[in-house]
């Protein structure tokens, strides 16, 4: 390209243009990848708009507890509490929850499924994420309609809420109606509603069309206590379209068994050599923050000088930008 090429090299870009760029990749190449490349670089993927969406589920789903909040913590002083969606799957307890409310002021999207969340701590934070617009806490057994009333009555803009439930994980319950009633209640503004596999009747899904009146579309496949009248709904809800209760797709129902009954997990980041990763300069602390069963106790992270972590890790010569 000659000396009078209108185009720029990549290190001339501003941070915020190659933090935007960097969003489009995977978490691993934005951790290991991204911020050995060069200074500009390392400074773009450690600010704020490299991490406006945090997602982190399939990672998380693996992971121990400790390291989870390791890399919450991390994520979380990247983004400059910027964020505005959030996927993390398993938080293990209540303490994760209220630290990402400390953080939520920009949260939109918050998805959480198959975290150990109680009632009482929902009616603590929940005024914190008065914010969000999508909620997903599928497989959160340890909540209920408490806290669904919570969430409805602090997230007042909320459109979407998935709470799907495993089919062997409600199978000593008699009735879920009282999550139905939190959500008629609480909820009106809601368009998009999935409820997979509770135990609902059909009075507490009547309830939710009589009183969501935006509602758009509801699953209830799997929610073999309702029994919804076709013409009925036709012409007094003509603008929601119900999903359920038979499940038509057979493939959506064997993957929630078997994802119930699995206890090994099917992702992994098996392309990532030893030796690649390790937060804050290695410390003892930090070290295996990615570790998966499969020897990566010993990866290694490391930033360029003049980023904010440059004093955890001056000393290491980098090459020139390309």
């Amino acid at each position: 390209m000659g000396e009078s090429s209108e185009f720029k090299g990549w290190e001339e870009l501003i941070p915020d243009a190659l933090g935007l760029i960097f969003r489009n990749l995977s978490l691993q190449d934005r951790l290991t990848v991204v911020p050995r490349v060069c200074k500009s670089w390392c400074r773009a993927v450690s600010g704020p708009y490299s991490w406006q969406e945090i997602d982190i589920e399939e990672w998380s789903k693996q992971c121990e507890p400790d390291k989870l909040e390791r890399m919450l913590h991390l994520l979380f002083s990247w983004s400059g509490r910027a964020f505005h969606r959030l996927c993390v799957s398993g938080l293990p307890n209540d303490s994760l929850f209220s630290l990402i409310a400390d953080h939520a002021g920009s949260l939109k999207t918050l998805e959480l499924p198959r975290s150990q969340i109680t009632d009482s701590m929902v009616e603590q934070v929940a005024p914190r994420l008065a914010g969000i617009t999508f909620l997903d806490v599928s497989y959160c057994t340890k909540m209920g309609p408490r806290a669904l009333e919570a969430f409805g009555r602090s997230c007042r803009s909320l459109v979407g809420l998935r709470r799907r439930m495993y089919p062997l994980a409600v199978a000593d319950k008699e009735s879920q109606d009282e999550e139905a009633h939190a959500i008629a209640s609480t909820m009106p503004k809601l368009r998009h509603l999935e409820t997979a596999y509770l135990l609902l009747s059909t009075a507490g899904v009547v309830k939710i069309l009589s009183n969501c009146r935006e509602l758009e579309l509801l699953d209830v496949r799997g929610c073999w206590e309702v029994k919804l009248d076709e013409k009925v709904v036709t012409e007094r809800y003509s603008r929601v379209k119900v999903l359920g209760p038979d499940v038509v797709d057979h493939c959506y129902e064997r993957n929630l068994w078997e994802e119930c009954s699995d206890s090994e997990s099917v992702y992994s980041w098996e392309t990532m050599d030893e030796g690649d990763f390790v937060l804050d300069g290695g410390s003892d602390e930090e070290d295996g923050i990615w570790d998966d069963g499969d020897g990566l106790e010993n990866l290694e992270l490391r930033f360029y000088g003049g980023g904010p972590h440059a004093d955890a890790f001056a000393g290491f010569h980098w090459p020139p930008s390309p």
